[in-house]
């Protein structure tokens, strides 16, 4: 079980590189649906060539004559790039910060959820008066984690905000019942690669279909005045990807679906503090402080309460 929380955490921890890399293709492609395009379809085409290697039968016939086709086969990419779109629209709304901690409070509350209702297929769990402290716990690390001090004047300016914050908290549903639903088609098809290939197709698709409406053009520039050339590193953000769902696909019957959100959340936070304390990836140094520290703890005090009670 061990095990499963460091795999958990290692994909959490490539989620902020993806993020990176996508960051800088949008520089040459000047639209984030775009770049995301092209990162998703990277992934789908990485997710192709190792379903040829390891799983040739998915791409004959056979395969899917004795397939049932339902919801679960399409709503894990869309529900991917709803979420994607989600966090576009309200990061200028409600900062960085309020942004993760809104949505992440969302993903928290319905993977509790699923776990406690059964939903998706989901083993069900008790809901007990130790999780209620654990998700307290977990909602308190992530503020923590994530606080920024505003002054009083900016907070007047944005005194209808609260509605974007309930949108926000609302977009965090996506997350957990992706991994549900990317799961259960992994466990109904017996391969978790294939289900991540059909659930990147899909996003693919959207996001394709999104960037024809937005952007009205599928141009890349070669060369930006602030990053230079385009590199082959910014094409590989679909890769990171691919690790990150195809291991919430496999964490997901064993960990139930809040607490792989919770581990590869960990992982996300983890590596955050690092690269904003080294100043990697070209950011500005943040050094850790004790109130990250205390996140964190709080967070490891919050997962114990919900696996162990």
């Amino acid at each position: 079980m061990f095990l499963l929380y460091i795999v958990g955490i290692i994909a959490g921890m490539v989620v902020p590189f993806q993020t990176s890399i996508n960051s800088r293709l949008s520089l040459y492609t000047r639209s984030s649906f775009y770049a995301s395009t092209i990162s998703f379809a990277t992934g789908t085409i990485f997710l192709i060539l190792l379903n040829i290697i390891i799983n040739p039968h998915v791409f004959t016939p056979d395969f899917y004559d004795n397939q049932s086709f339902s919801y679960i086969w399409f709503l894990g990419g869309l529900l991917g790039v709803i979420f994607l779109t989600g966090n576009l629209v309200l990061l200028p709304r409600l900062g960085a910060s309020l942004t993760v901690v809104m949505t992440v409070a969302g993903q928290i509350i319905m993977g509790v959820t699923i776990d406690t209702l059964g939903w998706f297929g989901a083993e069900q769990e008790t809901f007990t008066l130790f999780k209620v402290f654990g998700i307290i716990f977990l909602i308190i690390g992530i503020v923590l984690m994530n606080y920024v001090r505003s002054n009083k004047r900016a907070t007047q300016t944005h005194s209808k905000v609260y509605i974007w914050i309930i949108v926000g908290f609302i977009f965090g549903f996506c997350p957990p019942i992706q991994t549900a639903t990317n799961s259960a088609l992994g466990q109904q098809i017996h391969s978790s690669v294939m289900a991540a290939l059909i659930s990147f197709t899909v996003g693919t698709i959207a996001l394709f279909v999104l960037t024809l409406i937005f952007n009205r053009s599928l141009k890349l520039s070669s060369y930006d005045t602030k990053q230079g050339k385009i590199k082959p590193l910014y094409f590989i953000g679909g890769i990171l990807g691919v690790i990150f769902v195809t291991t919430n696909i496999i964490l997901m019957p064993h960990l139930g679906a809040a607490l792989t959100t919770i581990i590869v959340m960990l992982g996300q936070m983890l590596m955050g503090i690092i690269i904003d304390h080294f100043g990697l990836l070209g950011t500005h140094v943040n050094k850790v402080t004790i109130r990250k520290v205390s996140g964190i703890i709080a967070i490891m005090i919050g997962i114990i309460l919900l696996r162990l009670f």
